[in-house]
């Protein structure tokens, strides 16, 4: 697989990391006091490009953009630290705004165009794949990108699914036992181990060195 210099591992103040990849370019930044991470994805094809997350910090986000050609800002749930800078991002650059329905109503702009479970969004000539994960919000989604030969497989998981366990649940029982479910049958069941995974905070994973620790995560119940 290409791009093997990026770790994804940013510092809030620090520059984005850049992986280039067969199809689609993705910049990692890390804003905000939650140190949280926005992804610009751009066609290498088209130039047509869509952030994940306009968490924070508006100036930065423009600047990240830049001159890319945005046509669509995803939320991938409703809480207030990943769409700070929706309203001045969707502002400067016309986007079209999507996220899932059960979660809209606490973005602070409109959406646009409401996505479910199965449903698709592009970048350019590229796909993402919406997989709707219920128990961190009613409406959390994550993002897969299956790229073309050499590229892999990326999926984008908001605040579901980090390195060492699912997104905080509140010790909601029914929610957590919901949220593990749901990345088990809809991610680890799908995705093949080399997956990579960008999350809404911190460091990235894989599909691989998470799936062996659902039993564990079950067992100590957050």
């Amino acid at each position: 697989m290409s791009g093997q210099t990026y770790t994804g591992d940013v510092q809030v103040g620090g520059p984005a990391d850049v992986r280039e990849l067969p199809g689609l370019t993705i910049r990692k930044l890390a804003v905000s006091e939650m140190a949280n991470n926005v992804y610009l994805l751009t066609s290498t094809a088209s130039g047509e490009s869509l952030l994940v997350d306009a968490a924070a910090e508006p100036a930065a986000l423009l600047e990240l953009i830049g001159d890319a050609d945005v046509r669509t800002v995803v939320t991938t749930h409703g809480h207030w630290d990943h769409h700070r800078a929706l309203p001045e991002v969707v502002q400067a650059t016309g986007a079209e705004t999507v996220a899932h329905p059960a979660d809209a109503a606490d973005l602070p702009v409109p959406v646009t165009r409401p996505v479910s479970h199965g449903d698709t969004v592009p970048v350019g000539d590229q796909t993402l794949a919406v997989v709707h994960l219920r128990g961190h919000t009613p409406g959390s989604i994550a993002l897969v990108w299956r790229g073309p030969e050499g590229a892999g497989t990326h999926v984008f998981t908001g605040d579901s699914l980090f390195p060492g366990g699912v997104g905080n649940t509140q010790s909601d029982a029914a929610r957590f036992t919901s949220l593990v479910d749901d990345v088990e049958s809809r991610l680890f069941a799908e995705l093949p181990d080399d997956t990579w995974v960008y999350p809404g905070h911190g460091a990235d994973t894989t599909i691989g060195a998470e799936r062996p620790n659902l039993p564990e995560w079950r067992a100590r119940g957050w």
